[in-house]
């Protein structure tokens, strides 16, 4: 497959970390030279932050896309020059995994080679704390402050150990879920589960966690996504809603479960029985009412400001508190640092558990969807359509991205929102707009806009929920028409 690199994208970017990491495309941004220069220097900030006592450890981790062993093994290589110790992992693992691994290992943190759910072309760098989940802005900030500035010069080089990075993982993920039920009904024929790991770091993942049983789908490694990307959204997972079609058709009873995991395992979503997409807009009410009630489980919920109107409905029906942050997980992990979280998720198919490390982690959502799925004897999408009854509340969500043509057009763009603020859209007048991650416009009609730019790449991202479809696509269509104007 030929891939075409606009000649504007070749010119090299300054280093910047985005919501989770830094990432560019490979050869032009992302380069051996660039990470031997980041890499040290994380480990450096690491260091000053979690470096009481004498550890000197960074785990150092990769996913499965093009080059990524190369890339980590020059991290480690520049990581161990600069006096740390290396746990280098033998394989490729989800990234979740090594922050699991930095927090059992007591680490200073992790360097993981990934750039999660971006096409092919880009590669990245994420960067996890010793509590075992992303580092905070001030972290990553502070980073960026001395990549031109010398290393202090070590005594003396680290050691380097390798280390297997699913074993202790998949143990630990094991601990947290009935998965006697969840093996039990798919021994039976009582569940079929499929899983679409879209080429990347989840691949024989619920297979080392359930054994026999588990179709997963596009397990190879293919570097290029067979041709989009590695993310978990309707339009990247044909395979899945085909094989899901052709089960239905062979058992017309049964419980089907497709199960969908960006490149790195950080991101989730499901398809139902019935071949409909489940975001984690639907997934995370359901996954609250089934830690809420078989589980047992308290604590605060925290979502993000792209989050379903649902998601504190269902929490007010067993009376957990909700918490809003901005878009981006290392948010929502702080918060859990600091509070007694039951769930903490994002729209984009994050989700983690106050139980577990403060991280999003994929295959342990999965396994709670199958361990709701067996325990409530429902589909996922029953489920949630039995919570809309009782909370009362029905809605639609849809994202698009837009892709800007420059960074000029990004700035027009912000300055219009924070000199003209938009007090009508659609037709339906503004009742509150919160300013915390671009602009979110709650609406007469209960509907609400979210506009905000992309922390990783040149996009301006649209969202949009509502009791329609229809008011959905107006408020989407709104806010493009409105972009278009002023670009």
């Amino acid at each position: 497959m030929a891939v075409h690199i606009s000649p504007a994208l070749l010119a090299t970017k300054p280093i910047q970390f985005g919501t989770d990491g830094w990432r560019g495309l490979i050869a032009a941004d992302f380069t051996f030279e660039r990470v031997m220069q980041v890499a040290p220097r994380a480990a450096q900030v690491l260091s000053q932050h979690y470096g009481e006592g004498t550890c000197r450890t960074v785990v150092v981790g990769y996913d499965r896309r093009f080059l990524s062993e190369e890339f980590a093994q020059v991290a480690g290589e520049a990581i161990q020059a600069a006096g740390f110790d290396v746990l280098f992992a033998e394989g490729y693992a989800p990234t979740p995994a090594f922050s699991w691994a930095a927090k059992q290992h007591n680490a200073l943190g992790a360097i993981v080679i990934t750039a999660s759910h971006n096409p092919g072309v880009y590669s990245g760098l994420k960067v996890k704390g010793a509590f075992g989940g992303s580092v905070s802005p001030e972290v990553t900030q502070q980073i960026e402050a001395i990549l031109d500035q010398p290393l202090p010069a070590a005594a003396q080089p680290g050691t380097w150990t390798t280390f297997d990075p699913w074993e202790s993982y998949c143990a630990g993920l094991r601990a947290m879920v009935d998965i006697a039920g969840i093996q039990k009904a798919i021994a039976d024929g009582t569940l079929t589960v499929f899983a679409d790991v879209m080429h990347g770091a989840a691949a024989s993942g619920l297979a080392r966690l359930l054994g026999d049983g588990i179709h997963e789908l596009n397990g190879d490694r293919d570097p290029l996504f067979g041709g989009g990307a590695p993310e978990p959204l309707p339009r990247y997972i044909p395979d899945l809603f085909k094989a899901i079609k052709t089960q239905r058709q062979a058992d017309a009873k049964g419980l089907i479960t497709g199960l969908v995991f960006d490149g790195d395992s950080d991101r989730v979503a499901a398809v139902d029985g019935q071949g409909n997409f489940l975001s984690s807009q639907v997934l995370i009410p359901v996954l609250i009412e089934h830690l809420a009630t078989r589980r047992g489980f308290s604590g605060e919920i925290v979502k993000t400001i792209s989050g379903s109107n649902l998601i504190p409905k269902v929490a007010a029906l067993y009376g957990l508190s909700v918490y809003e942050t901005p878009i981006g997980y290392k948010y929502i992990a702080d918060r859990m640092l600091s509070a007694a979280v039951l769930l903490g998720g994002e729209e984009s198919g994050g989700i983690g558990y106050g139980h577990h490390i403060p991280e999003r982690d994929a295959l342990l959502s999965a396994l709670y969807v199958l361990e709701a799925v067996v325990q409530a004897g429902q589909d996922i999408s029953d489920q949630h359509k039995r919570l809309q009854e009782v909370t009362q509340f029905s809605s639609t969500y849809d994202r698009i991205d837009l892709p800007l043509a420059s960074m000029e057009v990004r700035s027009r763009l912000l300055q219009a929102l924070e000199e003209q603020t938009p007090t009508e859209i659609a037709g339906q007048a503004v009742t509150r707009c919160l300013a915390i991650d671009g602009y979110k416009f709650d609406l007469a009609d209960e509907s609400w806009l979210l506009i905000r730019f992309s922390g990783t790449e040149p996009v301006l991202r649209l969202y949009s929920e509502a009791t329609t479809m229809d008011r959905v696509k107006a408020n989407l269509h709104w806010a493009k028409d409105w972009a278009n104007a002023i670009a």
